[in-house]
This record gives structure tokens, C-alpha cells and sequence, in this order.
């Protein structure tokens, strides 16, 4: 994998585990590929203004295609908060609130505060909730790529709703600083099998349960129960 493929791959929008996928590759094999040869995306701001006026503004996005980036990191103690993404079945406004009231928050105990999502419906991508905004995507790559750059005291997960909490684990053992809740106990709450097991550890009573991974074991537990319905 030549520095030039590596490159250029990047530019066309391949994330790291695409292409471990196609070159047989592990995905941090990949990344610290990347890093070894200088091959970081840049931050950029988005041209509000159509380069009419200059554009001072904190709309800012990830892209391998600029020769240098445009917002440097600051010297503040920060927080990073994590958006929920595109609006859906389970996961909408109510995310955006939560991101938003975290946001100010911190910025009432004088943090700096980095919004990462995408989604331009949301209040918490507007331009006066927070010192920093990045538009670009919710996944274990980009946030890396944006807590390296920014260096913040930590990151808020519990807020984006199931999105950035199901980062929480993989970003806790690369090294990242989850506030708030830890990613293990986030873990042990959005693990069925896990939290069923903490609940028979401590007495508490819930509905017969068991962890299944093919068709007989789930007939196994029906004739258990009595029969349909379960």
C-alpha cells in the first residue's frame, strides 16, 4: 500500500476500515500508516459567504484535499461532545437537547466546547452553540482523528444517544478520556446479556432471559417458557 494509493483512497472517501477491508489490512494498522506518512485530513471552514467576504465563522469539516488546515487548535481546556447524527427511528430531538444543554454547560465552567456531527437540521449545529463545529461524520475514526488534533480534557458520549455510545468502549481503549459515565458501565447497560447478568448478581427480579445465537437455542427457551407467546 504506496503512500500515493494511501493518499488517494483517503481523498475518495475511504474510511480506514474500508480499506483494511479491501487491502487485508487491520484498520489501525491503517491508521498508523497514515500517521507514519503525514497523512492526516485537514480542518477546513465552510465558505458561508460564496468567497464574496472572508468567512469568519466556526462552521468547520475534515477533508484530505487542503494543503494546510484553517483552525488551529487553542490553548483553552475543552470539551469534545458528540452529536446524535441523522434524525431516526429512536434517536432524534431529544438528542440534540441533550447535546446542546452539555454544550452550554461547559461553556458556563469556561470550556472551550467542540460540537462533532452532522447533521444541519439540529440546534446543536448552529453556529452560536459552541466555540467549535464539525461537520463530519460520528465514527470511531473521525472523533479520533479530532480528539488527537484538539487535545480536550475528555469527551461526552451519553448525550448523542446510541450513536456515540456505541463508540464508547472502542474509544476508551484507544486511549481517549470518557467524561461522565464510564465506558464500561455504558457497556454493561447497552449489553442485554451483560446487564441481565448484573441484575441475577444482585437479586433483582426481571422477565426469564437468555442469550441466544441460533434458531434451536430459541426454541430451546420457548418450550422452557410454556410455549408461545414469549
Amino acid at each position: 500500500l504506496t503512500t500515493d494509493v494511501l493518499l488517494r483512497a483517503k481523498k475518495l472517501g475511504f474510511s480506514d476500515p474500508g480499506i483494511g477491508k479491501l487491502t487485508g489490512t487491520d484498520h489501525r494498522r491503517v491508521r498508523e500508516m497514515r500517521k507514519e506518512r503525514g497523512i492526516e485530513a485537514h480542518i477546513a471552514k465552510i465558505d458561508t459567504l460564496a468567497a464574496e467576504f472572508p468567512a469568519e465563522t466556526n462552521y468547520l469539516y475534515g477533508t484530505y484535499h487542503a494543503q494546510h488546515t484553517e483552525s488551529a487548535p487553542s490553548r483553552k481546556k475543552k470539551i469534545l461532545v458528540l452529536g446524535s447524527g441523522t434524525y431516526r427511528i429512536g434517536s432524534s430531538v431529544e438528542f440534540d437537547w441533550c447535546c446542546v444543554n452539555a454544550a452550554q454547560a461547559a461553556q458556563e465552567q469556561g470550556y472551550e466546547t467542540i460540537m462533532l456531527n452532522y447533521n444541519p437540521e439540529t440546534v446543536s449545529t448552529d453556529y452560536d452553540v459552541c466555540d467549535k463545529l464539525i461537520f463530519d461524520e460520528v465514527s470511531f475514526e473521525s472523533v479520533l482523528d479530532v480528539y488527537e488534533r484538539e487535545q480536550p480534557e475528555g469527551v461526552v458520549v451519553s448525550m448523542g444517544g446510541q450513536v456515540p455510545n456505541n463508540l464508547a468502549i472502542r474509544l476508551h481503549r484507544a486511549g481517549v478520556k470518557i467524561l461522565g459515565t464510564s465506558a464500561e458501565d455504558i457497556d454493561r447497560a447497552e449489553d442485554r446479556s451483560k446487564f441481565s447478568q448484573l441484575l441475577d448478581r444482585l437479586g433483582v427480579d426481571q422477565p426469564k432471559w437468555a442469550h441466544l445465537t441460533d434458531a434451536e437455542g430459541a426454541m430451546e427457551l420457548v418450550d422452557k417458557l410454556g410455549g408461545f407467546p414469549v
